[in-house]
């Protein structure tokens, strides 16, 4: 899908996202994934130039697993100088945790980039069964 490279960019990749993946994906994870969604597009927003058009280009692919869904979302916007990365913030900083947000939610991330500008994508693989270690509390 194709969104405006301005804030309401974020706001409706997030609620497209939401209403293809509500009945397919589990509440936890669909919330991880609208998350680092808005986090992706928001960044493409802030810190990158457009596409052709002014937008950005955001995709998401989900292949259905044994193991459970395993999703890749896509962000791709023209490319900036200097690329994202992660930044020490503060504590007092408004701004510059949302790519410790998506490392901490996906299970990867990363930033490819050709002619055109620059695709950043996560990664969220199946959920295991059971985690060894993990104990329930009552």
């Amino acid at each position: 899908m194709v969104v405006p490279h301005d804030p309401t960019g974020a706001r409706l990749a997030r609620h497209r996202l939401a209403d293809e993946l509500t009945s397919v994906v589990p509440p936890i994870l669909l919330a991880d994934l609208v998350a680092v969604l808005a986090e992706l597009v928001g960044n493409a927003v802030r810190h990158a130039d457009a596409l052709p058009g002014g937008v950005v280009r955001v995709a998401w692919r989900l292949r259905v697993t044994e193991e459970g869904p395993s999703i890749q979302l896509r962000v791709t916007d023209g490319g900036s100088g200097a690329g994202p990365c992660m930044r020490a913030a503060s504590p007092d900083a408004a701004d510059g945790r949302g790519l410790h947000i998506v490392a901490g939610l996906a299970s990867g991330w990363g930033v490819e980039r050709d002619g055109l500008g620059q695709s950043v994508w996560a990664r969220f693989d199946p959920a295991p069964a059971h985690r060894p270690g993990l104990v329930a509390a009552g």
